[in-house]
Parts: structure tokens; C-alpha cells; sequence
């Protein structure tokens, strides 16, 4: 799972990149499914972060991988 975890966040990379962001993973539990970022540069203190984290991040993970039911920032 955490491969696939790391897959999908290089995939989003680039957008959060292009704002001057990035996102760092931290911690997949597999047993919880929650999976803990952190969002770096620009995207740290950003006004519109728990955007990104939940309608990008959030979004696109539980999507593509199997067993994510959460996204926390941390």
C-alpha cells in the first residue's frame, strides 16, 4: 500500500510544485488505512491547504489505492 501511496503523490507532485508546495509522506498505517502528509514550501501555510489535502490529496488517494480512507495532515 505505501508503495502505491508514494506512486500517486508523485503524481500530484508536480501541481503542488508549480505553486511553490510539496507534500512529504509521513506515515501509512494499513491496518487503519490512514495515511499522515505533510505539507511543505508554499503549501505550509497556504489559506487553502485543507483544500488541497481534501479535495486533491484526499481525493486521489482513496480513489487509486485500495484501503485509504484518510488523509491527515500532520
Amino acid at each position: 500500500m505505501e508503495d502505491s501511496v508514494k506512486k500517486i503523490l508523485d503524481e500530484l507532485r508536480p501541481a503542488l510544485q508549480a505553486d511553490g508546495g510539496d507534500v512529504e509522506l509521513v506515515d501509512v498505517d494499513e491496518k487503519t488505512g490512514v495515511v499522515k502528509v505533510k505539507l511543505v514550501g508554499a503549501c505550509h501555510h497556504c489559506p487553502m491547504a485543507a483544500m488541497t489535502l481534501e479535495q486533491g490529496i484526499e481525493r486521489a488517494l482513496k480513489a487509486k489505492v485500495k484501503g485509504v480512507k484518510e488523509v491527515q495532515a500532520v
